[in-house]
């Protein structure tokens, strides 16, 4: 459900951790094949010799459906590109009508490959077994190493750091899930870890999906997610009744409305009974927790709580109050819901157990929320203004299908994989009430998603999502880190089309063809147009004529699913580099170029290719002209942080030499006519944030032992060495141009910590101005922040030490004698205390961040980029591009790159002067 939604900071985590792997969309099938083909119709995958699908096939294929669909992959090596040895099966599903669906996780040397999934679809059994199509996601060309060299220690306190908030960090936890390999570009070695933390905001249990680069110590990977703690999984008591001595019963119980209702019970041998409904084969049990915090359920089920319990058949009024009861009734419901429909044993597909927790708090207040943990239901407690959240039955079907969807094609929560893991939960959530109620399609409460939770209102009001409200991918997709890539912000664009196809077919066509689609299709890692295939796949297997085949079709053309959907957008700005893998790797600037961690060049010469090179820095030049050329060596280790002049570049590479884990800056020129230069090293110490102007760069040095962080600078390219700081005193965010040294400098001075934008001449060798950050009379000491050296000045940001605050852009003389406000904090569309700052001698770029409006997130309301000239005047906005705009460098004059969001994944894009008003 929405309420439960996270946006990348719900863990104190910063947004640099918030990443997405960089996976172009496949074609899309465009509608139905006039016949069926005598050749099989192949839809090609994306950076890998692996066809994403093939259907239109009927070959023999002896054996056990996972013999038989392993040799046919061997027989057809040319035309598939898999290594059948590299499969391990991890599943399959059988259909009522004889279909079998094997599903194979690719590994590479033994360790598995995030997110590739295989699938091979049978027909038919013994001698009329054949293969009838083959689809999913299986990367060639993996060369990735398959053994860990950072320590793991090392690759652990990676992962919990991820956690920004210091309160929340020390009480985080991480459970490794050991070695996966992402498939960017050859592949990166990653250690999976669930972190678990408190949300700072909310002080409710969170966790979060971090994948570690095992080969160089950074976080490669990271999205939101609701995983069981690592105490445990759900207590096994409601999985063994027999053993428990159980038998069946009936009995009464009110309902969170008041209402009595029939309930199926359980008899224990002393004669009392509990809520366990043993009349299918998976058993149900639903706990009462009492109004225990929910962060006490996070493991397994607490060994002192029983089920809801009663001393005979008539329960008490409190098991209503509670939402036991409709918990109880409603899980039943769900689960014939697929029995019935699609001959589904339970959510796991195998008769597992369903297990319900109700009545849960949070910091002692009511709770109105409800999840699926990885294991089980966990529902609120509702409160004044809601009943008990297991009272609404779409909201028990959306939750419980996240089990059967985890147990099928484990959609990612993160991007369109996470949109459509809601979007198929808002579906079948709809379908099982909607059949349930016997509503009809056309009911204007059909298409609400929670309408029924709450105490007073209308439904409309009280609804959470709407199916029906025609948002489409030009015009409402959200990208960007908010809500890790607009799992739920953006779910309505495909539940909109599939619930379409419901009102347009008959529903039970509608929910098997989204049902096959799940579960016979759709892999971990698919997109909105592999999910438009895979449903139109669904639509041919189960005989759809091409009149419905069209109406499927038309459904997610109507939503703006179709191939080169992007394309689409009516972006102002020029894309350098498309489809960056690291969404927030910061992008440098200068002199007409640009050097960012991005893909490599397409192979017939153009920028912005589709496979990323995820350890790599390249540069080219801000006009677009030209192919990108690699800048970093092919050492294996991460190199990112650059800094240019439009000549030459400085960076940070991260990685294990051969003689230890290492931090290490390296400078080398644009034109690749020089060699690469290391300019620092030193163990157990950290190079970070370089600048680089003419033969001059200036860094950071964080020494781990001590704590202390210092100042270096290299003069015409002599060896770097530190300077001078007054004990106590920190340097950050160093600037660097025309022979001036600036930094931000702080330190304690009694109660106060005052920050202090510093100016050092380095001709002089002396610092020549430092200005203490702003404070009013009677007001709270400021901030300064994001010092920036442009036009012969020192700019920087002023704003009250408080989160969200908004900020002043200041500018000071060289030499001390003065400050100007370029911008007040109180003007409009002013910059938040840290934002990101650049400038060039014309003009400063900031961006401005909104916190989340009362009625959702919007594209509006994404951060965007706004420009100013560098004396003062009207703030512009420097694009209209509608999705998230962050991490700005600038160029030239008023040329800007900077990273953007808008068509779904990550570009790096310019512009060579501000749009103005949008």
């Amino acid at each position: 459900m929405p309420r439960r939604s996270r946006t990348s900071t719900a863990l104190g985590i910063g947004a640099t951790a918030v990443v997405a792997l960089a996976l172009a969309a496949p074609p899309a099938l465009a509608g139905p094949a006039a016949a069926p083909d005598p050749v099989p119709s192949l839809v090609a995958g994306q950076d890998t010799a692996a066809p994403q699908l093939v259907t239109g096939l009927a070959e023999p294929a002896a054996g056990s459906p996972a013999d038989a669909a392993r040799a046919h992959l061997a027989a057809h090596a040319d035309r598939y590109h898999v290594d059948p040895g590299e499969l391990a099966e991890v599943g399959s599903e059988r259909t009522a009508d004889g279909r079998q669906t094997v599903r194979f996780e690719q590994r590479h040397g033994g360790v598995p490959v995030f997110g590739a999934q295989y699938l091979v679809h049978l027909t038919g059994e013994g001698a009329g077994q054949r293969v009838e199509s083959v689809g999913g996601k299986y990367f060639t060309g993996l060369t990735a190493p398959t053994t860990a060299t950072v320590p793991a220690a090392a690759l652990r306190d990676a992962a919990l750091g991820s956690v920004q908030d210091p309160k929340a960090r020390a009480a985080a936890t991480a459970e490794d899930h050991g070695l996966v390999v992402l498939p960017d570009g050859a592949g990166r070695l990653a250690q999976r870890f669930t972190v678990h933390a408190a949300d700072p905001a909310t002080g409710g249990p969170q966790a979060r999906e971090v994948f570690v680069d095992a080969t160089v110590g950074v976080v490669a990977l990271a999205y939101d997610t609701r995983a069981p703690s690592p105490a445990g999984g759900t207590d096994q008591r409601a999985a063994a009744p027999a053993a428990a001595g159980l038998e069946p019963a009936t009995g009464t119980a009110p309902d969170a409305r008041g209402n009595s209702a029939k309930v199926n019970i359980a008899r224990l041998p002393d004669g009392s009974y509990q809520l366990t409904d043993l009349t299918r084969p998976a058993t149900i049990t639903t706990y009462d927790a009492g109004g225990r915090d929910e962060m006490d359920l996070g493991g397994g089920i607490p060994a002192d709580l029983p089920p809801a319990h009663s001393p005979g058949p008539d329960f008490p009024a409190s098991t209503g109050t509670s939402g036991a009861t409709d918990a109880s009734i409603n899980a039943g419901i769900v689960y014939d819901f697929y029995h019935d429909r699609f001959g589904r044993n339970g959510l796991d597909g195998k008769g597992g157990a369903i297990t319900s927790v109700v009545n849960v708090s949070q910091d002692g207040a009511p709770y109105p929320n409800a999840y699926w943990d990885g294991k089980k239901m966990v529902y609120g407690s509702g409160g004044p203004d809601y009943y008990p959240f297991s009272a609404a039955l779409d909201i028990a079907g959306h939750e419980m299908t996240h089990g059967v969807i985890s147990n099928t094609a484990d959609l990612a929560g993160m991007g369109q994989s996470g949109a459509m893991n809601e979007a198929i939960a808002d579906y079948f959530g709809n379908a099982i009430e909607v059949t349930a109620r016997g509503m009809s399609m056309n009911d204007p409460a059909a298409a609400l998603l929670g309408e029924s939770k709450c105490r007073t209102g209308t439904p409309q009001a009280c609804a959470d999502r709407r199916m029906d409200d025609h948002r489409t991918t030009v015009n409402d997709y959200l990208g960007g880190t908010v809500d890790s890539g607009g799992q739920h912000l953006n779910a309505t664009i495909f539940s909109g089309a599939l619930w379409d196809i419901r009102r347009t077919l008959d529903p039970l066509t509608a929910d098997r063809v989204v049902y096959r689609a799940l579960t016979a299709y759709l892999t971990p890692l698919d997109d909105f147009v592999a999910g438009r295939n895979a449903a139109l796949a669904a639509g041919r297997d189960l005989g759809l004529s091409h009149a419905q085949l069209r109406t499927v079709a038309a459904a997610f053309d109507a939503h703006g699913i179709k191939a080169g959907w992007q394309g689409r957008l009516g972006m102002d700005s020029r894309t350098l580099a498309g489809n960056l893998s690291y969404s927030m790797a910061p992008p440098a600037a200068g002199g007409g170029h640009w050097v960012a961690m991005a893909p490599a060049p397409d192979p017939v010469g153009g920028a912005g290719g589709t496979t990323p090179s995820t350890t790599a820095l390249y540069t080219g030049s801000t006009t677009g002209r030209g192919a990108p050329v690699r800048l970093s060596p092919d050492d294996g280790r991460y190199h990112s942080w650059p800094a240019t002049d439009g000549t030459n570049a400085a960076w940070k590479a991260i990685g294990t030499t051969a003689q230890n884990h290492s931090r290490e800056l390296l400078t080398a020129p644009l034109s690749g006519a020089g060699p690469v230069r290391s300019l620092f090293l030193a163990d157990g110490k950290e190079p970070s944030s370089p600048q680089i102007s003419g033969g001059d760069i200036a860094f950071t040095v964080n020494d781990f032992a001590t704590g202390r962080t210092s100042i270096w600078l290299s003069h015409d390219g002599a060896p770097a060495v530190e300077l001078p700081l007054a004990d106590g005193h920190h340097p950050n965010d160093p600037t660097l141009k025309d022979g001036y040294l600036a930094w931000t400098e702080s330190w304690q001075d009694g109660q106060q910590y005052v920050t202090a934008p510093t100016v050092y001449s380095i001709a002089a060798g002396k610092v020549t101005a430092q200005y203490t950050a702003h404070a009013a009379p009677g007001t709270a000491a400021s901030t300064a922040s994001s010092a920036r050296l442009a036009g012969g000045r020192l700019l920087w940001l002023d704003a009250p030490n408080h989160i969200g605050a908004h900020a002043s852009i200041r500018s000071g003389a060289l030499d001390g004698s003065g400050v100007n406000e370029v911008l007040s904090g109180d003007s409009p569309n002013a910059p938040t205390l840290g934002s990101n700052l650049t400038a060039s001698d014309q003009a400063v770029t900031y961006k401005v961040e909104n916190t989340k409006p009362a009625g959702g997130w919007t594209n509006a309301a994404l951060p965007k980029l706004w420009q100013i000239p560098l004396g003062g005047g009207t703030p512009q906005r420097l694009s209209c591009n509608r999705g998230g705009q962050d991490q700005p460098a600038a160029d030239q004059g008023t040329r800007v790159v900077w990273l953007d969001s808008t068509p779904g994944r990550t570009d790096l894009v310019v512009r060579d002067r501000a749009a103005g008003t949008c």
